[in-house]
């Protein structure tokens, strides 16, 4: 029976069975091995057990099974694109990240960005690249990761690419979206005298990966540890901020508070004050402890949502669930200061990732 004849028959029979790789490569039913997957699936079989799983949407006329993918945008509407790379030995490592979380995370990356616009996502296309000696069941773990996070918004798998990596595993999720048209919440719309929130807590998933990296825990419980494991982006938040002109520019913490404070401030042309009093520090372990206002600033990893708004706007001081915290203002001034407990100020540099730093 040739590979060809194993992915007609369908992916689900042969779950987590070995497969001779190779093209033309022949199997008879007295040579089939029945023992755990050593090796990924061939790609035809992987993308059907893929496409068996991944959730159909209306907005998704054709997806996985054809060259390209179909999308329909609502009449109104823009499309928002956004991309990003997950990349083992950068963004996650396998003795410390399991593969439901490589793939949760990974897709919280691209969703957060479109909460970030205040859009609605609409499909995920993920490209991965793995190791040939990589178990068939870490293959299966991603995936389930990612789609369940798909599913609780929403989000169709429209599509992606495989490939045979010769070093680590790589990932690269490609998340549309839409919004009504000219109503994207920009970076550049910061003005001075606006007043500077954040969603949620800001520092926890930083704090935790120091704990790795310190070697001072070689595991951590993901329980324990919610905000750098199972990150949650505030798509809904983005949603009513737009939809209620709440936000006049916002960006989603990915790199670190100041960084990416800096970069709203850069695209608006303005500066900023932050209290580091104000700041909604996270928290980590058991039991709970707040993390040090380092890893608030600079940590990153947080996918909250960084956002101004207009001082006569009305800010709820909870969103869907979602604590919303003023942490300091616009200013003219093209630099960005922090005021500590004690009153003195200081200038915030940006100090949060940056690749190639």
């Amino acid at each position: 029976m040739s590979l060809r004849a194993v992915a007609l028959f369908g992916a689900d029979l042969y779950r987590d069975r070995s497969i001779i790789r190779g093209l033309g490569a022949e199997l008879d039913s007295q040579s089939w091995s029945y023992h755990d997957s050593t090796l990924p699936l061939p790609e035809k079989v992987l993308l059907d057990r893929i496409r068996r799983k991944a959730l159909a949407r209306a907005g998704v006329v054709a997806g996985i099974g054809d060259d390209s993918a179909v999308l329909r945008v609502p009449a109104g509407h823009e499309v928002l694109v956004t991309t990003d790379f997950s990349l083992e030995g950068v963004h996650f490592r396998r003795e410390w990240h399991s593969p439901d979380v490589v793939g949760h995370r990974c897709l919280t990356r691209g969703l957060s960005d479109i909460a970030a616009m205040g859009g609605a996502p609409v499909a995920a296309f993920v490209s991965i690249a793995l190791p040939p000696e990589l178990l068939q069941s870490w293959v299966d773990g991603f995936y389930e990761g990612l789609l369940n996070l798909a599913k609780t918004f929403s989000v169709t798998l429209a599509g992606g690419d495989t490939a045979e990596s010769s070093n680590g595993v790589m990932a690269d999720i490609v998340v549309l979206g839409s919004v009504p048209r000219g109503k994207a919440v920009l970076r550049s719309g910061a003005r001075p005298g606006d007043r500077i929130f954040v969603t949620g807590s800001l520092g926890g998933s930083a704090a935790a990966l120091n704990l790795l990296l310190s070697g001072k825990r070689k595991k951590l419980r993901p329980g324990d540890f919610p905000a750098h494991f199972f990150p949650t982006p505030r798509i809904e938040v983005g949603r009513v901020l737009r939809e209620r002109s709440l936000a006049s520019a916002m960006i989603d913490i990915s790199d670190g508070l100041s960084t990416d404070l800096t970069h709203i401030c850069e695209e608006s042309g303005v500066g900023a004050e932050i209290e580091a009093a104000a700041i909604p520090y996270g928290n980590i372990g058991k039991p709970s402890q707040k993390v040090d206002l380092r890893y608030a600033l600079h940590g990153g990893d947080d996918y909250e949502l960084l956002f101004t708004s207009h001082p006569a706007k009305r800010i709820p001081a909870i969103i869907n669930g979602v604590p919303i915290t003023q942490i300091g203002q616009i200013i003219k001034r093209k630099r960005i200061f922090l005021r500590k407990p004690d009153g003195k100020q200081e200038p915030l540099n940006a100090r949060g990732w940056e690749h190639f730093k």
